[in-house]
C-alpha cells in the first residue's frame, strides 16, 4: 500500500490490483474513518475526499490499519439490463474466446456482474465477476463513435457506454436502458456495489 496526498483535502490510496481495491473499499465504505466524506474506487486505486480541517495523517494511519474486507463492497441493489445480442464484434469476441456467438451470450447472461468502479465517461461502470472465458483484449483500433447503450467487453471487464462517445471495447450487444440521466437522482444507475444482470431481449 503506498499513499499520496492530493492537495488539501484527499488521500490517494494505491494498491496492488482490483481485488485489493475491492477489499479495502468494502471495509472503508462499511467504516470510514473520522474526517471521510467519501472514497472512490478505480482499477488500482481508492481516493479518499476528506472534510475541510481533517487530520490527513490520522486518516492516512486509520487506512493503514484498515483490516480489509473479505466480501464486496455492500450490495448496491441489482439491475436487470435487457441486451439485443446483434454487436459489431460479436464474431470477433467469438473467435477470440474459441465459443461460438451463442456461446459469448450465454457466457455474457449466465453470470452476474458488480460495478466494481467508474470511470471514463459520467455513468460508465466497470463490471467485473463475468465468466472468465470472456476476458478478451480491447480493439487493435478504437472507434470514433459508439453509440449509446453499446454493451461491450475488455479485459475481464464489461460496460455499457452511457452516451454516444469514441471507444475501443469489443461491442457484443446493445440495450434501451439508460444508465445516465442528469433529471434522475442519482443520475448512474451503474455505482459501485450495484450488481448487474444482463438478459437477452426477446
Amino acid at each position: 500500500m503506498r499513499t499520496m496526498r492530493c492537495a488539501d483535502s484527499g488521500l490517494l490510496v494505491e494498491l496492488d490490483g482490483l481485488r485489493e481495491v475491492q477489499a479495502l473499499y468494502g471495509a472503508l465504505t462499511r467504516a470510514a474513518p473520522e474526517g471521510v466524506l467519501d472514497v472512490v474506487p478505480a482499477a488500482r486505486t481508492l481516493l479518499l475526499h476528506l472534510k475541510a480541517g481533517a487530520d490527513i495523517a490520522e486518516v492516512e494511519r486509520a487506512v493503514r490499519e484498515t483490516r480489509p474486507a473479505d466480501s464486496q463492497p455492500d450490495d448496491g441493489g441489482l439491475l436487470r439490463v435487457p441486451v439485443v445480442y446483434d454487436g459489431e464484434d460479436l464474431a470477433e469476441v467469438a473467435k477470440l474466446t474459441g465459443l461460438t456467438e451463442r456461446e459469448v451470450v450465454e457466457a455474457h447472461t449466465d453470470f452476474p456482474w458488480t460495478v466494481a468502479f467508474g470511470g471514463f465517461a459520467p455513468g460508465f461502470g466497470y463490471l467485473t465477476g463475468g465468466s472468465p472465458k470472456l476476458a478478451v483484449p480491447r480493439r487493435t483500433e478504437s472507434r470514433t463513435c459508439v453509440p449509446a447503450g453499446a454493451v461491450g467487453l475488455a479485459g475481464e471487464f464489461s460496460g455499457i457506454y452511457p452516451r454516444e462517445s469514441p471507444g475501443g471495447w469489443q461491442l457484443i450487444g446493445r440495450t434501451d436502458v439508460e444508465i445516465w440521466r442528469l433529471d434522475r437522482d442519482p443520475p448512474a444507475l451503474l455505482r459501485p456495489g450495484v450488481r448487474v444482470r444482463f438478459e437477452e431481449a426477446g
